[in-house]
């Protein structure tokens, strides 16, 4: 059973679900800007795609810069400006039985099905 925390807006997300369909895939769909992941879920997303939590936010979004954000704080204050600011989140998130990805690019999405 596989999972994407998706946004319909972003082609990259559109992408990985078309993806995963092709691949036999009926993933249960999270539009996690509706319903975001608790900071405990997020952070464990992030840990088992293998990537920092500076790594899982997205810096060019305006919330980024107005919110003060930078490597420079603790994962926790990244991790409250996310699920606060669900925005921030790198989309999308890819859950299957092999693994956690965010499929940027999008060839690390091939990684887990």
């Amino acid at each position: 059973m596989s999972t994407i925390y998706h946004n319909p807006q972003c082609s990259t997300s559109r992408n990985a679900l078309k993806m995963l369909h092709e691949h036999g895939e009926e993933p249960t769909v999270v539009k996690y800007l509706e319903t975001p992941p608790s900071k405990s879920e997020l952070k464990q997303l992030i840990n088992d795609a293998g990537l920092s939590v500076h790594d899982a936010i997205r810096t060019r979004e305006a919330e980024y810069k107005e919110l003060g954000l930078s490597k420079d704080l603790t994962d926790d204050e990244l991790l409250d400006a996310m699920v606060a600011h669900p925005r921030l989140i790198q989309r999308p998130i890819v859950v299957t039985d092999k693994g956690v990805r965010i499929p940027r690019p999008m060839e690390l999405l091939s990684e887990i099905l």
